[in-house]
């Protein structure tokens, strides 16, 4: 392989839920890629996302929350999601929000201890820390806790610290040329996108009310005349909560899937004929054939 500096490789963004993973890959991307939401797990697959930039390119997994909540099929999903991600990738982010340490980021931890993973320690929510001086302590003993490559405190929401963040992450990986075009974005489809939007809005929208029962499967997505006609079917486990979903004469549900259009509309650059209907499956979230068929697979 020719000497061109070039660098290039794998990076897993891993941490507990609610750490801001995905606020920070969005803000590294330069555009919305991936759904946020205060809600934990909002993130249910290891999204693929590319930046291209002077001196190489970095290929970003953003994945589930490791967590210890719940035992049923899609918990367990999610949990091996972020957990194989850690073994295979160059380089690891760990993300760490300021001042605060739980048991599930030292199980997160403990993961990266068992692959002895290269990882940059990521102290998150800087911005929300006001005496700075504070701060200080904790990223001492933050590196103290492994043999990090580094500890960089950032902001993901102001984007502070995050151009360090990334010249240090691309200085990790191994010298190589570009694994992708310097124009694309992600590896997934176009229709992945589309059920992950209307899922944010219907997250969003309903907060506390839902539980995280709630999936999205797209039926239908083509291309007509310069626009995306797309049906999606919301797939709920109990009666209860597919009246919730759709409200009095409907209107929560319109106005959910009216906003869910709007944004598919800024994602793609394209007018779009969004459907949505609502079904029930009971129990499809610990049912491992139900999880599966709505795309949650190691596969």
């Amino acid at each position: 392989m020719p000497e061109t500096g070039n660098r290039c490789g794998y990076v897993a963004i891993v941490g507990r839920p609610n750490v801001g993973k995905s606020t920070l890959l969005n803000r590294m991307l330069g555009q919305k890629l991936v759904i946020t939401s205060h809600k934990a797990q909002t993130t249910r697959h290891s999204i693929l996302g590319i930046k291209t930039r002077t001196g190489g390119q970095l290929v970003f997994m953003d994945t589930p929350g490791i967590h210890q909540r719940g035992n049923d099929a899609l918990n367990r999903y999610l949990n091996r999601t972020a957990r194989a991600s850690v073994g295979q990738v160059d380089l690891v982010l760990f993300v760490v929000e300021g001042l605060r340490w739980t048991s599930e980021d030292e199980e997160v931890l403990d993961v990266l201890r068992s692959h002895a993973s290269a990882a940059i320690a990521v102290v998150n929510k800087v911005d929300r820390i006001k005496e700075k001086q504070r701060l200080l302590p904790f990223l001492q003993e933050l590196s103290e806790r492994y043999d990090f490559l580094a500890v960089v405190p950032v902001s993901a929401i102001s984007g502070d610290q995050v151009e360090v963040l990334e010249q240090q992450a691309l200085s990790a990986l191994p010298q190589r040329e570009n694994i992708f075009p310097e124009d694309q974005l992600s590896d997934r489809p176009e229709r992945f996108f589309a059920a992950e939007l209307l899922r944010e809005q219907l997250t969003g929208r309903y907060g506390d009310e839902l539980p995280y029962q709630l999936s999205v499967e797209i039926e239908r997505f083509r291309e007509q005349a310069g626009r995306y006609l797309i049906q999606a079917l919301i797939w709920v486990e109990r009666p209860a909560q597919k009246a919730i979903l759709i409200g009095k004469k409907g209107e929560a549900l319109k106005a959910a899937a009216s906003r869910a259009r709007l944004e598919m509309q800024k994602f793609f650059g394209c007018s779009v004929h969004l459907e949505v209907w609502v079904k029930v499956k009971k129990s499809w979230s610990s049912d491992e054939a139900a999880i599966a068929r709505l795309g949650y697979s190691d596969s």
